[in-house]
């Protein structure tokens, strides 16, 4: 028996809940399955104003009479986009669900994109990417993903482009709105104190979509090269990105691939924290992690830290690497890894949004949805061996390295 319940309406639209007996909140999204890397070139940052977008008022609400309905159910109200999705969610007691439902459907089916709203968001997003340049430590992650698939669309900025958000009016956003937010591509995850039955009523009467299928995607595995990128700026610290491509959020090698980001570089007790960090005093912020898609993925190390020292951290990431692939890991790494993995997994779905956002990503990326017993068994099943295996296949030389420092490429080409 499943831990959650599904439902596919005729139009394609699909609904996935989770009734949770001991709380008394809900929260509920509604998931697009389209992201930044779906847009052509001169969509590039669409998907993530059209996140904007869509609090921006309808017909029958204005942009502050959204806000302060949710502010009288008491409500968490929110937005993301991804590579891979969009996602628009609520948390609200369950006695407000269908309210909830019923303003989130009307902001995602009935935004009216009204050319004056257009314009003013998009002084807002310029405004918010003028931001993100201006943190490196945020911006170098962009940009190793762009030195390491730099022909894949995976490489693409989810924010988008200044040059491609400047132009985006209200015939763009309609255009994109009636393209890619339309039944097929849409998913309805709840999970809390809800019955399944319950919220397919709310859906089938309040989320009036467009009826069309699901948007078809390329998938392409990307070439893989020794790759360097420096942006020389004037920063304090040089923010530092190695990175390599990875297995798929599909691959049943993510499990290993999970081990072995706890043994390197997540939390305080991982080689590289000890090493960069603890030991030598190099970097405050020091640690490795994967991202997964559905052709793809990217396994990668960040450390920050004084330009005079970027050459040293750069060659002691390059020291952990490969002493992981040449001897493996310990048994006891293995085992802390393990239960650190398992306990932070139960921790982290104690809240009604982690449960959600669980069902929701896993549906519109068609990734596999596994009981928390399944998961553990799996986690239990990596083998030192499995460990080693992936390092050694992962860790070959084909690996990316992004700066952003105040020196240029001649200063670390030596490290590539």
């Amino acid at each position: 028996m499943t831990f959650y319940e599904k439902t596919v309406l005729d139009d394609g639209l699909t609904i996935l809940t989770e009734e949770m007996d001991t709380v008394r909140s809900v929260a509920i999204g509604i998931w697009c399955a389209i992201g930044s890397r779906d847009e052509s070139s001169s969509e590039a940052g669409m998907s993530h104003f059209m996140e904007h977008m869509m609090f921006k008022g309808t017909p029958t609400r204005s942009a502050v009479e959204i806000s302060e309905a949710f502010d009288r159910l008491g409500a968490e109200l929110n937005a993301y986009t991804s590579k891979e999705c969009t996602c628009y969610y609520a948390r609200i007691l369950d006695q407000h669900a269908g309210d909830a439902m019923e303003i989130l459907s009307d902001m995602v089916v009935n935004s009216s994109f009204t050319q004056e709203s257009c314009e003013s968001e998009r002084e807002v997003v310029l405004e918010e990417i003028s931001r993100y340049e201006d943190q490196p430590d945020e911006q170098v992650h962009e940009l190793l993903a762009e030195t390491l698939m730099p022909e894949h669309p995976l490489g693409l900025p989810v924010i988008g482009r200044k040059e491609t958000v400047s132009g985006f009016d209200h015939d763009a956003a309609a255009a994109f709105h009636a393209s890619h937010y339309r039944s097929g591509n849409i998913v309805v995850t709840a999970a809390g104190a809800l019955k399944h039955d319950d919220i397919v009523a709310m859906v089938r009467e309040r989320l009036a979509l467009t009826e069309g299928p699901r948007t078809s995607r390329v998938h392409a595995v990307p070439t893989t090269e020794p790759r360097l990128q420096v942006v020389t700026k004037e920063t304090e610290q040089a923010h530092i990105c190695w990175g390599v491509t990875a297995c798929s959020a599909q691959d049943p090698a993510r499990f290993t691939l999970s081990v072995l980001d706890g043994v390197l570089g997540r939390g305080m007790a991982s080689r590289l924290f000890q090493e960069i960090r603890e030991k030598r005093g190099l970097a405050y912020a020091v640690y490795s992690y994967p991202a997964l898609y559905q052709d793809t993925g990217q396994f990668a190390i960040y450390a920050g830290t004084r330009p005079d020292n970027a050459v040293a951290v750069i060659q002691l990431i390059r020291d952990e690497v490969a002493k992981i692939a040449d001897s493996g890991i310990t048994a006891d790494e293995l085992d802390r890894v393990r239960e650190s993995i398992k306990g932070q997994m139960i921790l982290g779905l104690e809240s009604t949004r982690s449960r959600m956002s669980r069902l929701g990503s896993s549906e519109v990326t068609h990734s596999e949805l596994l009981s928390l017993d399944e998961i553990v068994e799996r986690f239990e099943a990596v083998t030192r061996e499995d460990v080693h295996a992936m390092a050694q296949k992962l860790f070959d030389g084909n690996h990316a390295l992004a700066i952003i420092a105040p020196f240029g490429e001649d200063a670390v080409q030596h490290l590539l």
